[in-house]
């Protein structure tokens, strides 16, 4: 398949979790002898932040202005057999109807990889610069990176008339278990962005057991965290860890922590991809706990959930060989399951489903 794609960054990670998301996806889908062409707005704060030129089996195209793109996206898409637009693209709603107009033997995709954040916005009234007018009534499919409720949400709310699940995922050959690096070594870490709702659990589940375990030292790694954040004397801080990074930052630590952001975990059934990496690196995590956790891993077996800090600090006094159990049973569930390799299979398999509905649809 010919795989045409508005999205808002592959070339950059920094501050976002689109990026490695579809590095993996794209990789998966190469192997798989797909094409892709990827579009992507150049913008400054992306520029800065580059890791990533090019891809195989595809092509990348940064543009600064959506009109001067316009005539190159309309002659991709009309050899195209997927045609893709994702959430918090800056041009989603252009391109959207771009897809409408150009994309003639494409199956129609729209694929929200922000899920809650876009609900929540619809729910407080916000306007969502990435949808049209329309909502998503002219896709023929709508992938939501969230399952449960939300999916009956994109329908009532935004017209979509056929939606479905692509989760989060992990690309192994890149997060695997490395030696680990004195600079990340610590017993408890915590990789993420900033993000003032995720505050209040940070602090319940890593500050607060930095400050009763004086002795022990925690890293945190991430983008745009404000200088007034509490931090504490056996805390260290790594300022924006490239994915290449990832896989030593997490194979140094004992533990490592993933906290949802409210929106997502209100939601439920929305893992982060960074679960799937701590676990593809053999590393044991705590989460925060969440509507359909279980469906993803073992609560207690394959992943520690903590609500409090006690919980927290209880994990930690785990012997090694417990933690390593749960490492070693949590990173086979995620290469059975949760690999990027099985999204690409699962997106043909959705792609797949939609093209007899549209075929009979234009059959005169």
């Amino acid at each position: 398949m010919r795989f045409v794609i508005f999205g808002l960054t592959v070339s950059s990670s920094w501050g976002n979790g689109h990026a490695t998301l579809w590095r993996g996806l794209w990789r998966a889908l190469s192997a798989r002898g797909h094409q892709i062409v990827f579009f992507e707005r150049d913008v400054p704060y992306y520029a800065e932040h580059r890791d990533v030129q090019q891809l195989p089996g595809g092509e990348l195209v940064l543009y600064r202005d959506w009109d001067d793109i316009v005539p190159r996206a309309a002659r991709e898409l009309q050899d195209a057999d997927a045609a893709i637009v994702t959430s918090y693209c800056p041009d989603g709603a252009a391109a959207a109807q771009l897809l409408t107009q150009a994309a003639h033997s494409a199956v129609t995709v729209f694929y929200d990889m922000d899920t809650p954040a876009t609900l929540e916005n619809l729910h407080a009234g916000r306007p969502v610069f990435y949808i049209g007018p329309r909502g998503l009534r002219d896709f023929e499919l709508v992938l939501s990176y969230t399952g449960g409720r939300s999916l009956d949400e994109l329908r009532t709310l935004l017209g979509a008339p056929r939606v479905a699940t692509l989760y989060g995922h992990v690309d192994p050959q890149v997060h695997r278990p490395v030696p680990a690096m004195e600079a990340y070594r610590c017993a408890l870490s915590y990789l993420g962005t900033y993000a003032a709702d995720r505050q209040e659990a940070l602090e319940a589940l890593f500050i607060e057991p930095a400050r009763q375990l004086v002795d022990q030292e925690f890293v945190i790694g991430g983008a745009q965290y404000p200088h007034e954040f509490p931090w504490a004397r056996n805390i260290r801080f790594v300022r924006h860890l490239p994915p290449a990074e990832h896989p030593a930052f997490f194979s140094s630590s004992r533990l490592t922590l993933s906290v949802t952001r409210r929106a997502m975990a209100r939601n439920g059934y929305c893992p982060s991809g960074r679960l799937f990496e701590a676990a593809a690196c053999g590393t044991p995590v705590i989460s925060d706990d969440w509507p359909g956790l279980g469906e993803f891993f073992e609560p207690d077996g394959e992943i520690i959930v903590a609500r409090t800090a006690d919980d927290v600090i209880g994990a930690m006094q785990m012997s090694d060989s417990q933690l390593h159990r749960i490492a070693a049973d949590a990173r086979e569930r995620v290469l059975a399951e949760h690999t990027s390799g099985h999204r690409a299979i699962e997106l043909e398999r959705m792609l797949d489903e939609v093209r007899p509905a549209q075929l009979q649809a234009t059959d005169p």
